[in-house]
C-alpha cells in the first residue's frame, strides 16, 4: 500500500472511530446530550457497521493503535446493545388475560387500514396515536360497538390520541403533554388496571429539550404509581439506547416486546423495518404481568409499525 493510501484509509479509519466513539461514550455515560447525538442513538446497533469497516481500513492500513481503538470500540457497542431492563416472569397465579395494540396512524392517514387490523387482531384494548377528529370519530363509527369505552384528547394532526377499549373505563387524568396522552382504569375482569397512552414529542433538534421534558413526565407518572397493575404504551419516540426511555424502565416497568423476544425489532420508520430502523413504539407493563407474544404489524399509510403483545395479569 502507498503512503498516500495509507494515510487516506488512516484518516477515514479515524473520522469514523472518532464519531462512533462520541455516540458511545454518550451511551455509556448515560446521557442524550444534544444534537446530533440522541437522534443517532436511536439507531446505535446499526454502528457496528461503520466500526466493523473502520476496522477493516486499520487492519489494511496496518495502524495497529488503530486496531485497538476500534477493536474496543466494537466490544463497547456489542455490550451497549444487551437488552436493558428487568426481565422474569411473576410467580402468582394468573388472574386474566388481554391483548393490547398501539398504533401511530400519522395524522389519522393510516385509520383506514387500523380498523381492519383490529378487526383481524381482535385486541382487548387499543392506544391509538395521532388520531385526529377525523380518525376519532371514523373509529367510533366502525369499531365503535366493539369498543364501547374510551378515553380520547381531541385535537388536530398530532395531538389527538384516543385509547379503545372492550373493558369498561373511568376516568384517571393523563400525562401532559403538546400532543395527547390519555388515561383511564380498565376493569379487567374484576381487576383494576392503569392505562396511560404515550407520545411525547420526537427529538428533533430544535425540541430536544422539550423531548426530554416529556420523556420526563412519563418517567414521573412510572415512578409515583404504586396502585396496582399498569400498562404504559404508545409511541416514545425513544428506544432503549436513549437514557430518558431506560430511566422509564428503572421504575421496574418492563417492555413487553422484550420479554416476548422481540427486544430489538425496529417499528420505525416502516419503509426501511424491519431490516433496519429503530423499535421506539412500546407497550411497557407493571411487574404483574407477563407477555407471551409480541407481533410487529404492517398496516398501511403510516411511518409507524403497530404493536400488538398477549399479556397476562397475575396475582403477586
Amino acid at each position: 500500500m502507498g503512503h498516500r493510501t495509507r494515510l487516506l484509509a488512516v484518516s477515514c479509519a479515524a473520522a469514523l472511530l472518532g464519531a462512533v466513539s462520541v455516540v458511545v461514550g454518550c451511551r455509556l455515560a448515560d446521557t442524550d446530550a444534544v444534537t446530533p447525538v440522541p437522534q443517532t442513538l436511536a439507531f446505535l446497533p446499526w454502528l457496528l457497521v461503520p466500526a466493523a469497516l473502520a476496522v477493516a481500513l486499520t487492519l489494511l492500513a496496518r495502524w495497529w493503535s488503530g486496531l485497538i481503538w476500534g477493536v474496543v470500540v466494537l466490544a463497547l457497542l456489542a455490550w451497549c446493545v444487551r437488552p436493558y431492563g428487568p426481565g422474569g416472569e411473576p410467580g402468582g397465579p394468573a388472574l386474566a388475560r388481554l391483548r393490547v395494540l398501539t398504533s401511530n396512524v400519522e395524522f389519522g392517514w393510516a385509520t383506514g387500514a387500523l380498523i381492519p387490523l383490529i378487526r383481524s387482531a381482535g385486541p382487548d384494548i387499543v392506544f391509538v396515536q395521532e388520531c385526529e377528529y377525523t380518525c376519532q370519530a371514523r373509529l367510533k363509527r366502525e369499531v365503535g360497538g366493539a369498543y364501547p369505552y374510551r378515553r380520547a384528547v381531541e385535537g388536530d394532526t398530532s395531538v389527538g390520541s384516543i385509547i379503545l377499549s372492550r373493558f369498561p373505563l373511568t376516568a384517571a387524568a393523563g400525562v401532559p403533554g403538546r400532543m395527547g396522552m390519555p388515561g383511564a382504569v380498565a376493569d379487567v375482569d374484576g381487576h383494576a388496571v392503569r392505562l396511560q397512552l404515550a407520545h411525547p414529542k420526537p427529538p428533533l433538534p430544535r425540541q430536544v429539550s422539550l423531548w426530554k421534558e416529556e420523556l420526563g413526565r412519563l418517567r414521573a407518572f412510572a415512578a409515583r404509581h404504586d396502585d396496582g397493575p399498569l400498562v404504559l404504551a404508545g409511541d416514545f419516540n425513544a428506544s432503549q439506547d436513549h437514557a430518558a426511555f431506560r430511566r422509564i424502565l428503572d421504575t421496574g416497568l418492563r417492555d413487553a416486546a422484550r420479554l416476548s423476544g422481540a427486544g430489538r425489532e425496529p417499528s420505525w420508520p416502516s419503509d426501511t423495518a424491519p431490516p433496519f430502523g429503530a423499535q421506539i413504539d412500546h407497550v411497557l407493563v407493571s411487574e404483574e404481568f407477563s407477555a407471551s407474544r409480541a407481533r410487529f404489524l404492517d398496516p398501511a399509510g403510516t411511518d409507524h409499525r403497530s404493536l400488538l403483545v398477549d399479556l397476562t395479569l397475575h396475582a403477586v
